[in-house]
């Protein structure tokens, strides 16, 4: 059993809330984020409620510097909030401590950013081995590299790939420790029309073969067309929240 997961219930865990058969994975109130420079400070979130359920995939949407950002590192245990609470089931993040959030992070979390940060003088096999190896229960690299279309570049360096190979690949080592959350931060945001559409049906079939609950966030309005649910989030603060009845697949957006 994880380390983080049996950790002492907190007193103030809230109890679980649903959305139809589905349980809120991740449950936050009224965080903010102040960041303060000399005598400035910038408010990158104000007072955010969310819940995340398991197994959905939501698209986090919003310009550039509107927090979307702040918030994906804040439920991925990478920030802390200046105020607020976040839980991830019945277990408080703002409370967690440094060695928590590790523990949180590595036996929970799969993160994909818009770089792709492999390393040069690994294949694309050894790459993703990296994580495996300190996993508790990891797919085997060959086959993460073969969920995500990469069963025959295996053995390929990061410089013998396209930008959308070498995507694929850190799509790969994200969901090759078998994370319950992925998050995504501008995943497409580097690869031209065609990689992106690949790289964005790769989450989709990640999502929903392994169940992984995925954010992904974005300022490409098309992309939501994917999700379950479209977060709009705008100056630090959300919007709207809007479900989509029909989604699209990958393959069918275009912008």
């Amino acid at each position: 059993m994880s380390a983080f997961a049996t950790a002492p219930d907190s007193p103030n865990a809230p109890a679980p809330e649903s959305s139809g058969s589905r349980q809120a994975v991740f449950h936050a109130r009224r965080v903010s984020k102040v960041y303060r420079m000399g005598e400035v400070e910038v408010h990158a979130l104000r007072g955010v409620d969310l819940d995340l359920y398991a197994g959905e995939l939501v698209v986090l949407l919003g310009a550039s510097g509107s927090g979307k950002s702040t918030l994906l590192n804040i439920l991925g245990g990478l920030d802390t909030p200046t105020s607020g609470e976040v839980f991830y089931l019945d277990h408080n993040l703002t409370t967690a401590g440094d060695d928590g959030l590790t523990r949180f992070r590595r036996e929970h979390v799969g993160f994909v950013f818009q770089f792709y940060n492999l390393i040069p003088s690994l294949t694309a096999l050894e790459n993703v081995a990296l994580v495996t190896e300190i996993a508790e229960r990891p797919l085997d690299p060959a086959q993460a590299l073969e969920l995500v279309g990469l069963g025959e570049r295996v053995h390929h360096f990061p410089a013998q790939l396209s930008g959308g190979e070498q995507q694929r690949v850190a799509v790969a080592r994200a969901v090759a420790k078998r994370p319950d959350v992925l998050l995504c931060d501008e995943p497409t945001g580097a690869l031209d029309y065609a990689s992106g559409k690949v790289v964005l049906e790769v989450l989709a079939r990640v999502n929903q073969e392994l169940g992984t609950t995925t954010a992904v966030i974005t300022h490409n309005a098309a992309i939501a067309a994917m999700a379950d649910r479209v977060i709009h989030i705008s100056s630090g603060e959300i919007t709207e929240i809007l479900c989509n009845e029909t989604k699209l697949s990958p393959a069918d957006l275009s912008w």
